[in-house]
């Protein structure tokens, strides 16, 4: 048993087929595409994960800053 029930030699049967269709020189070509494609995506991803590292989220800093008059003419209100 080989890859979902096709055996070794059937998948060498199928490889054949696909370069009697296509030829080795465009074989060559797709496989070429394929491989700067994976490149890009690994490159693309790993410069993703570089930004998140160079600017995390800071949970410990406040959203907004209040000045002391404010903070106290709010808790005169609250108090009223």
């Amino acid at each position: 048993m080989g890859l979902g029930g096709i055996s070794l030699w059937q998948l060498l049967i199928i490889l054949l087929i696909v370069v009697m269709i296509f030829g080795t020189k465009k074989l060559s070509s797709i496989g070429g595409d394929l491989g700067g494609a994976v490149k890009g995506f690994r490159k693309a991803m790993s410069d993703a994960d570089k930004e998140e590292d160079e600017d995390p989220q800071r949970l410990d800093k406040p959203d907004a800053e209040f000045s002391e008059a404010h903070r106290d003419d709010a808790e005169q209100k609250s108090k009223s």
